[in-house]
């Protein structure tokens, strides 16, 4: 058994797709996905899906798995998530420095959440974080730790 990816259902999946590789140098692996079809139908439980979007390497494993998967139905639902919000709360990326990215992040076009923090955890160092959301409100975690 293996982790594969995690799925963002985006609005515009490739502005969201351009936000990602910008700010945290996410890589495209192709193809584009352009699905639809009684598969998709029956996989779904939606009639007529039809899905456009594409997978995005994560930083740090190399040019396999695990990848962004970030798709646009023709027909998305709006909703709104919180932090602690049921079902998918976020993502996270080690970064090297979270006020550099952060500077990126809301360069791009992100948000911050709450505030930059810092927590030091005995036996394991000390970590900074600070919660974000990309353009689309998706929520991000950013944190960096030092030995």
């Amino acid at each position: 058994m293996k982790y594969i990816h995690t799925n963002i259902i985006a609005k515009n999946w490739k502005s969201l797709s351009q936000f990602y590789q910008k700010v945290f140098g996410c890589i495209p692996v192709p193809p584009e996905r352009d699905l639809q079809g009684e598969w998709l139908d029956k996989l779904t439980g939606i009639k007529d899906a039809h899905i456009r979007g594409e997978h995005l390497c994560m930083p740090g494993y190399g040019n396999n798995l695990p990848t962004l998967e970030i798709f646009s139905y023709e027909n998305n639902i709006e909703n709104d998530s919180e932090v602690n919000s049921l079902g998918l709360s976020h993502i996270a990326f080690e970064v090297d420095n979270v006020y550099k990215t952060l500077i990126r992040l809301e360069h791009e076009g992100g948000t911050i959440v709450g505030e930059i923090v810092s927590k030091k955890y005995d036996g394991i160092g000390t970590a900074t974080f600070v919660y974000t959301r990309d353009i689309e409100g998706n929520i991000i975690e950013i944190q960096s730790w030092e030995k």
